[in-house]
């Protein structure tokens, strides 16, 4: 004889945690974390290895650095900036807008020997590298200007701990401090 079993049997049988349900509980289907977009560059959005808890980093404090202090760095960057700029044109009007007799001042087209030809592509991307170079430059000045607009200049991005004015005279671009930056350097060893 088969035995009929009610409901009521068969919530004898499993075990009550089982049968209510938790309030913590998330639905069978994973939810995509949602990214939060952070208008200010000071902030960062960070995503917990795909966990979906999404954590946005303390804004910058504010900068130590007096007004004139702001005044100097500000036109510091900017004559830097300026020369950078016209090294780049140049560089790019000298090196790449010129064909291979123009930049070796041969009068014919025909190059003499294949080593010219390498000689030639070897200058050509070695002004390339130059180039990209100085625009890396061009966008950390132009990152430290932002930084100024916004009074968090002279913060370290990482620590937030004030950089020292002797690093910001020598290299007035820094966004870390001197003691971040060494112990990257031994880290990456």
């Amino acid at each position: 004889m088969t035995s009929r079993r009610t409901v009521e049997d068969l919530k004898k049988l499993v075990p009550p945690h089982l049968l209510t349900p938790r309030k913590d509980a998330e639905s069978t289907t994973p939810k995509k974390p949602k990214r939060k977009t952070v208008r200010r560059s000071s902030r960062k959005v960070v995503d917990d290895n795909g966990t979906g808890r999404i954590e946005v980093a303390k804004p910058l404090p504010r900068t130590p650095l007096r007004t004139e202090e702001l005044a100097y760095f500000r036109k510091k960057l900017l004559e830097k900036r300026n020369e950078l700029f016209n090294n780049v044109q140049t560089m790019e009007s000298e090196a790449l807008r010129k064909n291979r007799s123009e930049a070796a001042g041969d009068l014919s087209q025909m190059p003499i020997h294949m080593a010219d030809i390498g000689t030639d592509n070897y200058e050509q991307e070695f002004s390339i590298g130059l180039i990209q170079n100085e625009r890396v430059l061009l966008k950390e000045i132009d990152d430290a200007l932002r930084r100024i607009q916004e009074e968090t200049y002279g913060v370290c991005l990482a620590t937030h701990q004030p950089i020292s004015k002797a690093r910001l005279r020598a290299k007035p671009w820094a966004s870390f401090c001197i003691e971040y930056k060494r112990s990257q350097e031994k880290g990456g060893r």
